[in-house]
């Protein structure tokens, strides 16, 4: 760990992301990793994703982790701030190595997918509650996390749990399930509902639900399962997603009432409302998914996440925070690698404002993104 002059108290940003990301490779050619000659070099990690997609869209994102002392970490770092993400409280690890993966170009969903990690031992896995700026991680609105940083390591986990902790004041706690079955060692069902509990915005997939918890229903089921958090999202795959939105909280203690993207504060954990409100009726929105035509699926939940996030600092209700996340997807889907370039505040907003029967005529492909052309009463459609 590098220090370097004096310490001065971090800007307070829109969105503070902490977790591991790695430098991914992506092979030239379908086939088995076996088989590939060649791979095309890219980065990956759930939470520098959603800082990287937050800030594409104009909000002030800040990314948080270790690396090692090796070109990979060069890489990441210079590669995430090039989306204009601060990276100034990530750290540099001279006894352990940046974590990389190969992955092939299937989807992750089939059987002919294939994914190696070189993960184990990482300087990410070393991240700790002695070793991270925890004032800089809690010098945002929002505060991002996942299930996958505490599958690292007992440190990572314990310094999950030290942020997922009960606190007055501080950001608004968003933590993603993201089960990696191939991480845990079978403590996840219990750690992983933990963690959930402790967060403000859960997001979790209705098969997550099920294989990690054992719980079947659907969203209401998910609900009753999990009523702690003020807002909880059920990702329903190609169907769609339902949020259930309780009362909000009260505005964090000492945060900027608005970032450089003019947006206005988001809701905090000062009283959090849980005794009043656990376990009480609260309404679901259901918005369904859209059509899409699929490159690669990878990145796609973590561009969703990203896109309800912003809508919920722009203080955008639920029916539109859960279509940004759709619209913030579809961006990931229609390009190969974990990050895409996402439609402009306007062209999103435009589009998260369709009627029903227009939102469900909309189809996007690659570059749709880059459209700008679209009118007030128009829909494209094959």
């Amino acid at each position: 760990m590098t220090t370097t002059g004096p310490r001065k108290a971090p800007d307070v940003v829109d969105v503070v992301a902490l977790g591991e990301s790695m430098v991914t490779f992506l092979p030239t050619r379908p086939g088995r990793l076996a088989d590939v000659p060649s791979f095309d070099r890219a980065i990956g990690g759930a939470e520098s994703n959603v800082a990287c997609v937050l800030a594409s869209a104009g909000h002030t994102a800040r990314w948080v982790s270790r690396v090692g002392v090796d070109g990979f970490g060069d890489h990441l770092v210079e590669a995430v701030g090039a989306y204009g993400v601060e990276v100034t409280a990530v750290r540099r690890d001279p006894a352990r190595p940046t974590g990389v993966y190969f992955r092939t170009a299937g989807d992750r969903g089939t059987d002919a997918h294939e994914v190696a990690y070189y993960r184990a031992g990482s300087a990410a896995s070393a991240m700790s509650v002695d070793n991270v700026d925890l004032d800089a991680v809690r010098a945002g609105r929002v505060l991002h996390l996942s299930g996958i940083t505490g599958a690292l390591s007992g440190e990572c986990l314990e310094l999950v749990r030290e942020l997922t902790a009960p606190r007055t004041g501080g950001p608004l706690v968003s933590f993603d399930v993201n089960h990696r079955p191939g991480l845990w060692d079978g403590t996840e069902a219990r750690v992983l509902l933990e963690l959930a509990r402790g967060a403000d915005i859960v997001f979790v997939g209705e098969d997550e639900a099920e294989e990690a918890w054992g719980v079947q229903g659907g969203p209401s089921a998910i609900r009753a399962a999990l009523p702690e958090p003020e807002v909880l999202v059920v990702k329903q795959g190609a169907r769609g997603a339902t949020a259930f939105v309780g009362p909000p909280a009260c505005v964090p203690t000492g945060t900027a009432p608005a970032g450089k993207s003019g947006t206005p504060p988001a809701p905090g954990r000062a009283t959090r409302l849980r005794a009043a409100t656990a376990g009480t009726s609260r309404p679901a929105t259901f918005v369904p998914a859209l059509t899409v035509d699929v490159v690669a699926t990878t990145g796609a939940g973590d561009a969703f996440a990203a896109g309800f996030l912003s809508a919920t600092l722009r203080g955008l209700p639920a029916r539109d925070r859960l279509r940004h996340g759709h619209l913030m997807a579809a961006a990931a889907l229609t390009v190969p690698g974990d990050l895409a370039t996402p439609p402009s505040r306007d062209h999103a907003d435009r589009l998260a404002a369709l009627d029903e029967q227009a939102w469900g005529r909309l189809r996007l492909g690659p570059g749709w993104t880059h459209a700008v052309d679209w009118a007030d009463e128009e829909v494209r459609t094959p």
